[in-house]
């Protein structure tokens, strides 16, 4: 699968099942987004990779109501970083744009390694900090949900979220965000 395919093929599917999570597994992910641009190089991401079923149990404790659907993942990875790790160049902080790209070179690999990978802002911040003894300074800027994509549509999703897992959800035309020379134009 070259790039432009894992682009294509990476959806947000809530519809899971268990997917084998080794440590060779996590080791690849981790490389991966290591790899991603940063400002001067500062890489400011952090990762903590939970796959321990008690663990997973205690992080689950911390979804927000829309996510249960997470509590089939085989593995959660805590994503964090801090402002000081990164560039502050005339009030433009990087780092929460350089740790997002380097979630990005993870969902990537791990679309082309056959896997979900779907970020998630429904969490209890305090909680996941709490249980993954994350610093009170870190901000935990998402939880990625890892697990196989499964054809058996969940029964705890939404109306909504049923009908996204079938079709993917429509994407604004060209025109709506992407400009030529000029805003607007």
């Amino acid at each position: 699968m070259n790039v432009e395919e894992a682009i294509e093929k990476r959806r947000a599917y809530r519809s899971l099942e268990p997917a084998d999570i080794s440590l060779e597994l996590i080791r690849d992910l981790a490389e991966k987004a290591k790899l991603a641009p940063s400002c001067f190089n500062n890489q400011p991401w952090r990762f903590v990779f939970v796959k321990d079923r008690e663990i997973l149990s205690r992080i689950f404790e911390a979804l927000s109501r829309g996510n249960e659907w997470a509590r089939k993942a085989s593995m959660v990875i805590a994503v964090f970083s801090r402002k000081d790790f990164d560039c502050d160049i005339h009030g433009r902080e990087y780092y929460l744009f350089d740790t997002g790209m380097a979630v990005a070179f993870l969902i990537l690999r791990a679309t082309e390694l056959g896997l979900v990978a779907h970020p998630i802002a429904g969490y209890r911040e305090d909680k996941v900090k709490e249980v993954l003894n994350i610093p009170d300074d870190m901000k935990v800027i998402t939880l990625i949900i890892v697990g196989k994509h499964s054809d058996v549509i969940n029964p705890d999703l939404s109306d909504d979220q049923k009908k996204h897992e079938q079709d993917r959800p429509d994407r604004l035309p060209l025109e709506k965000f992407a400009y030529i020379d000029l805003y607007g134009e």
